[in-house]
């Protein structure tokens, strides 16, 4: 058997996380967690993963926020 990894993040890729938490709480509500430009002035998928993927510190807000929303779901 095949053991499943209890990681969230597994084969999530940075577009997939972002894309779920924008259809889960908003760009506006990103925007309030995590204070960024990308999410606060005309918010776009493509504009945020660039500036994700340069950003190590914004990457790991929107992977933790991802995990907090991932452990609110298994509820």
């Amino acid at each position: 058997m095949e053991q499943q990894s209890k990681d969230p993040l597994h084969g999530k890729t940075l577009e997939a996380i972002l894309n779920a938490l924008v259809v889960h709480i908003g760009w506006g509500e990103m925007g309030y967690r995590i204070r960024i430009n990308c999410f606060l002035d005309n918010p776009s998928v493509n504009s945020s993963l660039k500036f994700l993927r340069k950003t190590p510190w914004a990457r790991k807000k929107v992977e933790d926020l991802y995990i907090e929303y991932y452990k609110e779901m298994k509820q």
